[in-house]
């Protein structure tokens, strides 16, 4: 068979799993790997078999597509950056845990790109003179690295990785809020071209600057961001955690006078429960203290027990761009006691920022800044004074909303994100033009970002069962598994190859199961692999001159004439 659009499985590489290695532990990565759409080289590294890159090229088309019709051009950047420009930025210190770097023969230092502003920022600043040649919006699709601390999941947290990046440059904010809005449209259409359920968020902009930004996240029990909803924000709208406001609290009403501060011996309980175990205290009536080194200086940051720190809230209350605990040799310098006894009472020489719902604790307990030491009674507004009060913690699920319902609080992927970036790039990176007056403006941009093999695992993790992967349609490797069975014989292989020879001629993907291979085993690889339309070919059907035509979403099926078969198809699927 010579047909373009029919592939031989005896031909074919596509090596399926039995079971999947132990260490795979969301479902798109156990698939992938059975289904052999991948093999991993190294952690965070994968190799795209066939099938899989078959898969990501539909996804890339469709992205392709979609940016094409929102005005995009699209452009391919080297992944090789000189340093210096990630150093103009400041985003060299700022990110620099996760860039690759090395030095090239001649001493140069040397970025692999995780990320391209810098770069077509300096391509644009070299070419864009006059508000005529504004605006302008510019993509790419291209591999991008990060030196991950913890590769997991497969293609979806890896060192290496294919994503979409666009650009757009405008002589003002309000061309930024077109495009802006062009391209929320755009994702919009990718991902349900793509059959994924996709939650829309507001977002912190993080290392990449810039005031507003949106998340598009897709609901897994594997994902490693977390999306704030709540009933008193409206329907429809979704903050991620990083920046989801958190209720202040009304005072707590005072149940008799507080004692003064006593200390009390807590010999090596340095964490929250085991200071309430010990002092049979609840985690909410604790007042945890953390010193942390940000880029204005150390601060003392004290949220309740129960409670997490959100380092990007008090980036955003402090005004500052990095926040990382301070080394346990700091934190005993400044408060006389090693980690865990650390306390607002009587700490002097830091900033004191306090949450508003540790400022509300009544008769608490803190670090007494000793060893092995806390303090008892300890009553905020009495006893310490907030320097700067303000919501530093993450919303929980036990937080009650506007309304008096409890925040929903979903585990998600993050699989695109738009920036409105403005004049942080083109300030850094002095790109301006001249407006219709001939004065000097500076350039207005945005960003916007989809992982592109996140498309494919997002995909599989909300559309597979315990068989296997059901692709969309649109992403399908192929469009029909073609099935002779051995016990048919040569019939039933000339039959399938007569039908598919039929189907690519009509323009569908045909994957022919030509292997001689079991029953059991050919349908087992069939469910595994997920192709949407199925062409089984057995004896009986022969015999009555008929095949058996299902559906892997529905399972359901129907027994057609073999010359049938083309047309049917074309009319099932969808445009």
């Amino acid at each position: 068979m010579t047909e373009t659009n029919v592939q031989r499985w005896s031909q074919a590489f596509l090596p399926t799993l039995r079971e999947a290695p132990a260490e795979a532990e969301a479902a798109s990565h156990q698939l992938m790997l059975r289904a052999g759409l991948v093999r991993k080289l190294m952690a965070g590294a994968y190799s795209y078999l066939p099938l899989g890159l078959r898969v990501l090229a539909k996804a890339t088309r469709i992205v392709r597509e979609e940016m094409n019709r929102g005005g995009g051009q699209e452009l391919l950047m080297p992944g090789l950056q000189p340093a210096d420009l990630w150093k103009q930025t400041g985003r060299y210190d700022l990110m620099r845990e996760i860039l690759y770097t090395f030095e090239d023969r001649h001493g140069k230092e040397v970025v692999l790109g995780p990320t391209h502003e810098e770069i077509i920022t300096s391509i644009v600043k070299n070419h864009v003179q006059s508000y005529r040649q504004l605006p302008l919006l510019l993509y790419q699709i291209q591999t991008k690295f990060r030196d991950e601390a913890r590769p997991r999941y497969g293609v979806v947290r890896s060192c290496e990785f294919v994503m979409k990046d666009a650009y757009s440059f405008d002589k003002d904010f309000e061309g930024l809020d077109k495009v802006y809005d062009r391209m929320l449209e755009a994702y919009k259409r990718i991902f349900s071209r793509c059959g994924l359920r996709v939650v829309i968020c507001e977002a912190d902009s993080g290392a990449m600057g810039g005031k507003a930004s949106q998340e598009f996240m897709v609901p897994s029990p594997w994902g490693e961001d977390v999306v704030v909803e709540c009933d008193a924000w409206g329907e429809g709208r979704a903050m991620s955690l990083e920046i989801a406001p958190s209720p202040v609290p009304p005072a707590a009403e005072a149940s008799g006078a507080v004692p003064s501060p006593e200390k009390v011996p807590t010999p090596g309980k340095h964490t929250v429960e085991e200071v309430s175990q010990l002092l049979k205290v609840p985690a909410g009536r604790i007042l945890k203290t953390l010193l942390l080194d940000t880029d204005k200086g150390i601060v003392a940051a004290v949220v309740r027990g129960d409670h997490e720190l959100n380092p990007i809230k008090l980036a955003r209350l402090l005004g500052c761009r990095s926040v990382e605990l301070a080394a346990p040799a700091v934190v005993e310098k400044i408060s006389g006691a090693p980690l865990g006894f650390a306390g607002p009472v009587g700490l002097n020489g830091v900033t004191l920022v306090v949450d508003h719902a540790a400022m509300g604790v009544h008769d608490g307990v803190s670090g007494a800044n000793e060893t092995d030491t806390h303090l008892l009674h300890v009553q905020p507004g009495r006893d310490f004074e907030a320097q700067v009060l303000g919501d530093i913690r993450f919303v929980t699920e036990q937080d009650l909303d506007g309304t008096g319902n409890p925040f929903r609080l979903t585990t998600t992927v993050e699989i695109g994100h738009v920036f409105k970036l403005g004049t942080h790039y083109s300030d850094l990176l002095q790109v301006k033009y001249l407006d219709e007056a001939g004065a000097e403006q500076v350039v207005v941009m945005g960003c916007y970002g989809i992982g592109v093999n996140r498309i494919v695992s997002s995909a599989i993790e909300q559309n597979h069962d315990k068989d296997g992967i059901i692709w969309p349609e649109s992403l399908a490797p192929y469009d029909v598994l073609v099935v002779p069975l051995e016990a048919a014989g040569e019939a039933a292989m000339a039959l399938g190859e007569q039908i598919s020879a039929e189907l690519g001629a009509e323009g569908l993907e045909v994957l022919l199961d030509d292997r001689p291979l079991q029953t059991g085993a050919k349908l087992k690889d069939a469910d595994l692999i997920g192709i949407p339309w199925r062409v089984v070919i057995g004896k009986k059907g022969i015999e009555r001159g008929e095949v058996e035509l299902s559906n892997r979403r529905t399972k359901e099926s129907e027994w057609v004439k073999p010359q049938g078969v083309a047309g049917l198809l074309k009319k099932r699927r969808p445009a």
